[in-house]
Parts: C-alpha cells; structure tokens; sequence
C-alpha cells in the first residue's frame, strides 16, 4: 500500500489535486463596485442575468478549483435554473453527454467518446457536480473539423456540407471577427489548440493566412457557434441561468463569444469573468484590468499549473 501511495504521488498533475486551495490563493475584483468583492458576490449579481462567462487559463489550478466553487454557489442560489456550458466539449458529442449524465455509460467511454480534452481531470469536478445535481451540460463548441474546414476553403465549403453536418456548429453565413477583436486576433502569438482535437494545450498560432489556412474565418466559427450554442440553450429554457467555461481569449473584453451571443440573443444579458496569475499577486493593480471583464479574478502564481505549456 506505502508503494502504491508513493507511485501516486509521482504522477504529474496528482501532486496539484491534493493541494488545499482557499481564497488565500486569489482575490476577486468587481469592477463596477471597484473594490474587492467574494465569488458569492458575483452569484448574487447573477440574480439580473442570463450568462456567465467565466474566462480561464487552462492550465491555471486556481481558476479550476474556482470554477467547481462558482458552479455550486450558482446551484445553491439557484437551483434546477442553471446550466453548465463548455468550450472543451463540442456539439456533435452532446449524446455522448448526456447519456453519462443521466447514468447509462462508465466514464471511460465518456471521456474517449465525448474526446475529452487531455486535461479533463481539470474539468471533472464541474461535470461531475452536474451529474450529481441533474444539472445539463452544453457541449458548445464546433468539432476542429469544421474549424479547419473554414480555416482552409471558407464559409462556402461548409455551406456545401450535408444538412446533418451543418447541426453541428453556427448558422451559415457567421460572423467573423471585426474591430479591436480582429486587431486582438491577428496580434496572437499564445493561445491556440496543439491540434484539432485537444485544446488544452497552448501553442504559438500560426500568421493569419498561412498558406491556404485563415485563422480568423476558423476562430470565428468557435465563437460563433459557441454563442449560438448557448443561445439556443436559453430559448429552450426559459428563465435558466447558463455558466459558460472558455478559454478568457474568447470572452475578454466582450470580444468573440460575448460578443456573438448578442446576435443569436439580443436580449440576454451577461457577466464576464476575466482571470489571470499574476506575479504581484496578492499586490495588485486592479487598473491594469478593469477593460478585461465586470470581475477580475488574480490568481497565486506560486501555485503549481496543472500542466506545462
């Protein structure tokens, strides 16, 4: 038994899991209010709106463990009423969730069949919490086939796709990226999936146009359809409260996805978590911020990541 123990501790990520994380790892930030406030106080503000984009490093151990705590006070204010939405499971596996949710498949063919990103153990605790509380869980975003798809031939290439295909991510034609969001995009240098099929790991991008491949047509289309995604959830179910999990690129500032849900949902109204390790924490300034979201979450940076880039 003291080999086995020994073996686990030595595996790389476990070490993370086992630390006790508290608020002493973090401060929260409201921007509106310009003080610092408690994740209990941006459940309470939840009370006046529909969505919750909560901004991630992927990687970071803090934000993950607040990720699970944010998802229970949700539920402990309100209830059946909230839902749990996620850019690491994408749209045509939303069956795959389900039936794990409701009980029918083991977990091993979840994750393999749902292709759970290789950092999943970040992410069980919420999708777990849900399974626990009946709570649904939206597989939000487009499959990197189609992403690439629009990357390497455009919009028209995926309008040529079977009508079962389309289901699977935004309607056609999307919007692309504009503006200071455009500007943002094509100045990225180190946030991108390490493949089609696993984002959880950061990579440089490539130049907007490499050879045949547009990376702002491919990164519209997560947007969008994770926007649509989360919309739809909303009109089929009225009054419901949606967190939605992201990488923080795609909800900083209002940009991208926050920005898409105002097409697919004009009248949703929305909070954007924004967070980040910073190496002044817990001396922080707050004004370095403020445009990133309504609440800044600073993070221990002395706190092991869960994976290295």
């Amino acid at each position: 038994m003291k080999k086995l123990w020994l073996i686990v501790l030595l595996v790389p990520g476990l070490v993370n899991a086992q630390q006790k994380l508290s608020e002493n790892n973090y401060r929260v930030y409201s921007v509106k209010q310009a003080k610092e406030v408690s994740l209990n106080d941006i459940a309470d503000d939840m009370k006046a709106h529909d969505v919750l984009f909560f901004g991630e490093e992927h990687n970071d151990s803090v934000t993950h463990y607040l990720e699970r705590a944010m998802l229970e006070l949700m539920y402990e204010k309100f209830k059946e009423n909230v839902a749990l939405s996620m850019e690491m499971f994408e749209r045509d596996v939303q069956p795959v969730m389900d039936e794990y949710l409701k009980g029918y498949i083991r977990e091993k063919h979840f994750t393999k069949d749902a292709r759970a990103w290789s950092n999943y153990r970040d992410y069980k605790p919420m999708v777990e919490f849900a399974k626990e509380k009946g709570m649904d869980v939206v597989c939000a975003n487009a499959a990197g086939r189609y992403t690439n798809i629009a990357g390497r031939k455009g919009q028209k290439a995926l309008m040529e796709l079977p009508d079962a295909s389309k289901r699977f991510f935004a309607p056609l034609p999307y919007d692309t990226a504009q503006g200071e969001y455009y500007k943002k995009l094509t100045g990225l240098a180190d946030h991108g999936p390490s493949s089609t099929t696993d984002t959880a790991k950061a990579k440089p991008m490539p130049a907007m146009e490499m050879g045949n491949f547009n990376l702002v047509m491919a990164q519209s289309l997560w947007d969008a359809t994770m926007a649509y995604s989360v919309s739809q959830y909303l009109k089929q179910h009225k009054g419901r409260k949606v967190m939605q999990v992201n990488g923080k690129f795609h909800s900083d500032e209002g940009f991208a996805v926050a920005t898409q849900l105002k097409k697919y949902s004009p009248k949703a109204t929305r909070l954007i978590i924004h967070t980040v390790s910073d190496d002044s924490f817990p001396g922080i300034r707050w004004d370095d911020y403020k445009k990133m979201g309504d609440y800044i979450i600073i993070t221990d940076p002395k706190v092991p990541r869960t994976y290295k880039e």
